[in-house]
């Protein structure tokens, strides 16, 4: 603001303001890989493919996701609508996945996909029970199986995450990983597509759980909450690219027990059958079968917060 000289005020003069609209069209116009105008029509819906998670886990668990069933006489028609339903709507989502095909082979190729992963659900659905009895006989609160299908977080994360894997081997694009973020998103439980875990598989909690694209997981393996098992580091190209592909993430054998917190990291790193790791480890190196892994701690202190007779505070002798 500037004052005159009989003493009032007047506006100070603003430069002119650009117009917001023409300076993000200016930057749609630049190159740089984030300006994909014809996303619409190109990449796949993430809606669509949620809503597909939502269907896919109500043909896994019937009654339990989505609508209760009138009668146990309708499950037939009613699991018929759904694969329907899911194929109409996955179908050209898959198509888009694979946008630098022809629009024929795209077409043709989500046809022959869409077809052989419906043909596994039956399988999957058998294998998600073993771990549904792993969350079961694992968790001393769980009181039923219903409890561990309907409020178990681990159990949706792995389902999603088994189909989603399928789609991965079959080198769908995108589609693979818009399922697992969205089982991330609804539990904090972050599993790659490209994970391949073997069957009675439990998350205990799960909140915070990593496990990378390359990790092999064997049958009977428990995880807890906040448990990473990633990659140790990224070789680069001449270029100082990061070079993709490649085996970065451990492999976790039969039978083996990861604790809270602990990392795990490598592609060469190898936890033995039937080991327990304990919390908070960070583990960069393979461990033979039977191993218990932990760190030796400082002995605890445990002591009165009652005042003592000779007057002293409660305050701990550091």
């Amino acid at each position: 603001m500037e004052r005159c000289r009989k003493g009032g005020i007047v506006a100070q003069m603003h430069a002119p303001i650009n117009d917001p609209a023409n300076e993000l069209l200016a930057t749609y116009a630049e190159s740089g890989g984030i300006n994909y105008l014809d996303a619409a029509a190109t990449l796949p819906s993430r809606p669509a493919i949620e809503a597909a998670c939502a269907e896919l886990m109500s043909l896994m668990f019937p009654g339990f996701h989505g609508e209760a069933l009138v009668q146990s006489s309708d499950l037939p028609d009613v699991t018929r609508s759904r694969i329907r339903s899911l194929h109409a709507r996955m179908k050209p989502e898959i198509a888009k996945s694979f946008g630098q095909t022809s629009a024929g082979d795209a077409e043709s190729r989500a046809e022959e996909i869409l077809t052989w992963f419906m043909s596994q659900l039956a399988g999957v659905r058998q294998v998600l029970w073993t771990d549904v009895d792993a969350a079961y006989e694992g968790d001393p609160a769980a009181k039923s199986y219903e409890e561990v299908i309907v409020a178990y977080p681990a159990v949706e994360a792995i389902a999603i995450q088994r189909m989603a894997h399928l789609l991965y081997e079959r080198e769908v694009p995108l589609i693979p990983r818009l399922m697992t973020e969205w089982a991330h998103s609804r539990t904090g439980i972050d599993i790659h597509p490209g994970a391949r875990i073997g069957s009675h598989f439990f998350i205990d909690h799960g909140t915070g759980v990593v496990i990378g694209e390359t990790c092999e997981i064997g049958s009977r393996v428990k995880l807890y909450h906040a448990v990473t098992l990633g990659a140790r580091s990224f070789q680069k190209d001449e270029h100082g690219h990061i070079r993709k592909g490649g085996k970065r993430h451990p492999r976790v054998e039969d039978g083996v027990t990861i604790y809270p917190n602990s990392t795990v990291l490598g592609g060469e790193t190898v936890i033995g059958a039937r080991s327990t790791i304990g919390g908070n480890v960070f583990l960069v190196n393979s461990v033979p079968p039977d191993s218990l892994v932990f760190y030796e701690e400082k002995q605890l202190q445990i002591r009165s917060k009652i005042a003592r007779s000779d007057g002293a505070d409660d305050m701990l002798d550091v």
